[in-house]
Protein backbone atom coordinates (compact mmCIF):
# COMPACT_ATOMS: atom_id res chain seq x y z
CA UNK A 1 0.00 0.00 0.00
CA UNK A 2 1.37 3.37 -0.95
CA UNK A 3 0.27 6.71 0.39
CA UNK A 4 -0.64 7.76 -3.17
CA UNK A 5 -3.20 4.94 -3.40
CA UNK A 6 -5.11 6.43 -0.45
CA UNK A 7 -7.48 9.26 -1.31
CA UNK A 8 -8.53 11.72 1.38
CA UNK A 9 -12.14 12.85 1.06
CA UNK A 10 -12.94 16.42 2.10
CA UNK A 11 -16.11 18.42 1.54
CA UNK A 12 -17.32 21.77 2.84
CA UNK A 13 -20.90 20.38 2.76
CA UNK A 14 -20.19 18.49 6.01
CA UNK A 15 -18.57 19.67 9.24
CA UNK A 16 -14.79 19.68 9.29
CA UNK A 17 -13.05 17.04 11.36
CA UNK A 18 -12.74 18.09 15.01
CA UNK A 19 -9.45 16.23 15.44
CA UNK A 20 -6.53 14.73 13.52
CA UNK A 21 -8.58 12.63 11.08
CA UNK A 22 -10.28 12.87 7.68
CA UNK A 23 -13.99 13.05 6.91
CA UNK A 24 -13.42 9.89 4.85
CA UNK A 25 -10.72 7.86 3.14
CA UNK A 26 -11.06 6.00 -0.16
CA UNK A 27 -8.86 3.01 -0.91
CA UNK A 28 -9.19 0.11 -3.33
CA UNK A 29 -12.73 0.98 -4.38
CA UNK A 30 -13.93 1.34 -0.79
CA UNK A 31 -14.89 4.48 1.13
CA UNK A 32 -14.49 4.57 4.91
CA UNK A 33 -16.26 7.49 6.56
CA UNK A 34 -15.23 8.77 9.94
CA UNK A 35 -17.97 8.71 12.51
CA UNK A 36 -20.32 11.62 11.95
CA UNK A 37 -21.95 13.38 14.86
CA UNK A 38 -24.78 15.94 14.68
CA UNK A 39 -22.75 19.04 13.91
CA UNK A 40 -23.78 21.50 11.21
CA UNK A 41 -21.31 22.76 8.61
CA UNK A 42 -20.21 25.51 11.02
CA UNK A 43 -19.27 22.86 13.58
CA UNK A 44 -22.13 23.67 15.94
CA UNK A 45 -24.22 20.96 17.61
CA UNK A 46 -27.80 20.95 16.27
CA UNK A 47 -30.64 21.64 18.68
CA UNK A 48 -33.07 18.90 19.58
CA UNK A 49 -33.18 15.31 20.66
CA UNK A 50 -32.38 11.99 19.07
CA UNK A 51 -34.52 12.52 15.94
CA UNK A 52 -32.98 15.89 15.06
CA UNK A 53 -29.48 14.62 15.82
CA UNK A 54 -29.94 11.49 13.71
CA UNK A 55 -31.21 13.47 10.71
CA UNK A 56 -28.18 15.79 10.96
CA UNK A 57 -25.82 12.82 11.09
CA UNK A 58 -27.41 11.47 7.90
CA UNK A 59 -27.14 14.88 6.19
CA UNK A 60 -23.43 14.85 7.06
CA UNK A 61 -22.96 11.28 5.83
CA UNK A 62 -24.77 12.12 2.58
CA UNK A 63 -22.42 15.05 1.99
CA UNK A 64 -19.30 13.00 2.71
CA UNK A 65 -20.44 10.13 0.46
CA UNK A 66 -21.35 12.58 -2.30
CA UNK A 67 -17.89 14.15 -1.97
CA UNK A 68 -16.46 10.69 -2.60
CA UNK A 69 -18.70 10.05 -5.61
CA UNK A 70 -21.02 7.65 -3.77
CA UNK A 71 -24.48 7.53 -2.21
CA UNK A 72 -26.39 5.63 0.46
CA UNK A 73 -27.11 2.96 -2.17
CA UNK A 74 -23.36 2.19 -2.24
CA UNK A 75 -23.11 1.54 1.52
CA UNK A 76 -21.95 -1.93 2.51
CA UNK A 77 -21.78 -1.55 6.31
CA UNK A 78 -22.99 0.92 8.91
CA UNK A 79 -21.95 1.16 12.53
CA UNK A 80 -24.30 3.09 14.81
CA UNK A 81 -23.21 4.27 18.25
CA UNK A 82 -26.02 5.27 20.63
CA UNK A 83 -25.79 6.89 24.03
CA UNK A 84 -29.06 5.18 25.01
CA UNK A 85 -30.24 1.94 23.37
CA UNK A 86 -33.82 2.76 24.37
CA UNK A 87 -33.72 5.29 21.49
CA UNK A 88 -32.98 2.53 18.96
CA UNK A 89 -36.54 2.54 17.57
CA UNK A 90 -36.43 6.23 16.65
CA UNK A 91 -32.96 5.91 15.10
CA UNK A 92 -33.93 2.73 13.25
CA UNK A 93 -36.97 4.41 11.65
CA UNK A 94 -34.90 7.39 10.50
CA UNK A 95 -32.11 5.07 9.32
CA UNK A 96 -34.59 3.09 7.19
CA UNK A 97 -35.92 6.29 5.59
CA UNK A 98 -32.45 7.14 4.22
CA UNK A 99 -31.63 3.67 2.91
CA UNK A 100 -35.06 2.69 1.54
CA UNK A 101 -35.02 -0.84 0.12
CA UNK A 102 -31.21 -1.03 0.34
CA UNK A 103 -30.23 -2.90 3.52
CA UNK A 104 -26.50 -2.65 4.32
CA UNK A 105 -24.97 -4.79 7.04
CA UNK A 106 -25.15 -2.95 10.35
CA UNK A 107 -23.97 -3.02 13.94
CA UNK A 108 -25.56 -0.90 16.66
CA UNK A 109 -23.96 -0.50 20.05
CA UNK A 110 -24.68 1.52 23.17
CA UNK A 111 -21.70 3.48 24.42
CA UNK A 112 -21.01 5.31 27.65
CA UNK A 113 -20.13 8.61 26.00
CA UNK A 114 -19.72 10.17 22.56
CA UNK A 115 -17.77 13.26 21.42
CA UNK A 116 -19.38 16.52 22.56
CA UNK A 117 -21.86 14.41 24.56
CA UNK A 118 -24.05 13.81 21.48
CA UNK A 119 -26.71 11.10 21.42
CA UNK A 120 -25.69 9.34 18.18
CA UNK A 121 -22.69 8.79 15.91
CA UNK A 122 -22.66 6.77 12.68
CA UNK A 123 -19.83 5.60 10.42
CA UNK A 124 -20.13 3.90 7.04
CA UNK A 125 -18.17 1.72 4.64
CA UNK A 126 -19.24 2.11 1.02
CA UNK A 127 -18.16 0.67 -2.32
CA UNK A 128 -17.24 3.06 -5.10
CA UNK A 129 -18.10 1.87 -8.61
CA UNK A 130 -18.78 -1.67 -7.44
CA UNK A 131 -21.99 -3.46 -8.43
CA UNK A 132 -23.79 -5.09 -5.50
CA UNK A 133 -25.54 -8.28 -6.58
CA UNK A 134 -28.63 -9.37 -4.69
CA UNK A 135 -29.39 -13.10 -4.55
Amino acid sequence: MTQSSIQTIRTDAAPAAIGPYSQAIAFGGLIFTSGQIPLNTEGQLVDGGIAEQTHQVFRNLFAVLEGAGASFQDVLKATVFLKDMSQFGVVNEIYASYFGEHKPARSTVEVARLPKDVLVEIELIAAKNVEIVQK
